[in-house]
């Protein structure tokens, strides 16, 4: 049969490979490949679903109400705050707003898998700059790396896929290296599971109003188990977000999604009773695995990651045999969600049965 004759695609974009989300798991397994919350959501933020508004009718623009309350919670005025279908979304706004063609963007590796694939569609050229040996960011090489050509740098703290914070103190002298009309995206999606008092926290620290340059990302798909409605928020100068929201698809924050944020702060107390339960299973997996010899690097997220490097695809497939899907990066390393409680250890015997 002949082929049809299809739209021309961009080039760079027909050689793109989709994102590929985590796999999905059987009704027996414990899938730990996505970063996801393993709790149910709380009684008070269902009750709150319930009531919301009908979905026959279209939601608010500019998720106001959320935004609102994030302004008094933080202290800033509602137009520095700005919310969308997840922090991934904000990120891709962002990229939208600062690069097109001939730019450059320079951001970590191996760092959010999102990130070379946001900078492509842009149009920009992406500058990764290799981690450090135990799976940091290396701030002084980013700096090393910009040029007049640089558009934005994307700073991911803590880091997926690897674990280690970002310091205030190295986030501040890199940010004092850094041209003052250069957009540095701090990406802290996992901040509500760090525990190292050193970490940077940007909102804590008002970064944003020292350095207007800085935009702060969060999310409530990770510690407020909103993962399924899809809701982030940054925070930083009111013209740095109006820029992300041009470029922004209307109405993509659904009404579901502000009610179930705004109860989840609501009950944020109860919430972070199981960030700390899951901060305690982590700590668990991490020194269990590194007890059986494996190099974990000092992991401040709720995810461990094992260097497995050419042997990855293998010890995916040994922790798939078992009912246990993880997340592969083929040649480099697996990410292993922290999960259920009682995945924990049915992941260190596989761990130690692939380790030999």
């Amino acid at each position: 049969m002949t082929e049809p004759i299809l739209p021309r695609i961009r080039p760079e974009i027909a050689a793109l490979a989709p994102y590929r989300q985590g796999k999905q798991a059987g009704p027996d397994a414990f899938k730990l490949s996505s970063n996801e919350n393993p709790f149910e959501p709380l009684p008070s933020v269902l009750e709150a679903l319930q009531a919301t508004t009908p979905i026959n009718r279209y939601p608010d623009a500019t998720a106001t109400r959320l935004r609102e309350r994030l302004g008094e919670r933080y202290g800033v005025g509602v137009d520095q705050v700005h919310v969308a279908s997840g922090s991934v979304a904000i990120l891709y706004q962002l990229v939208q707003a600062a690069a097109s063609v001939g730019d450059e963007i320079v951001y970590a590796w191996r760092s959010f898998e999102a990130y070379p694939g946001l900078v492509l569609v842009a149009g920009a050229t992406g500058v990764p700059v290799p981690l450090t040996g135990d799976g940091r960011h290396d701030l002084d090489a980013m700096a090393d790396a910009v040029t007049d050509r640089t558009r934005a740098i994307i700073v991911c703290t803590p880091n997926n896929p690897t674990g280690p914070i970002i310091t205030s103190d190295e986030f501040e002298a890199f940010v004092n290296r850094v041209p003052q009309d250069v957009l540095i995206i701090l990406d802290e999606a996992y901040t509500e599971f760090v525990t190292a008092p050193d970490a940077v926290d940007g909102l804590d620290e008002r970064v944003f109003e020292k350095h207007p340059n800085v935009v702060v990302l969060r999310t409530f798909s990770k510690a407020y188990g909103l993962a399924g409605l899809r809701v982030g928020y940054a925070i930083g100068h009111a013209k740095v977000l109006d820029a992300a929201r041009s470029t922004g698809i209307p109405l993509s924050v659904t009404s579901a999604a502000e009610v179930a944020a705004i109860a989840s702060l609501d009950a944020e107390a109860e919430l972070l009773e199981r960030v700390a339960v899951l901060v305690e299973r982590r700590t668990v997996l991490a020194e269990g695995l590194r007890a059986q010899g494996w190099d974990v690097p000092d992991t401040q997220s709720n995810f461990v990651w094992l260097p497995t490097g050419e042997r990855t695809d293998e010890i995916a497939d040994a922790f798939r045999a078992a009912d246990i899907i993880v997340r592969p990066f083929s040649g480099d390393g697996i990410r292993i969600s922290v999960g259920e409680e009682e995945s924990i250890e049915k992941v260190l015997r596989v761990a130690a049965d692939v380790r030999g």
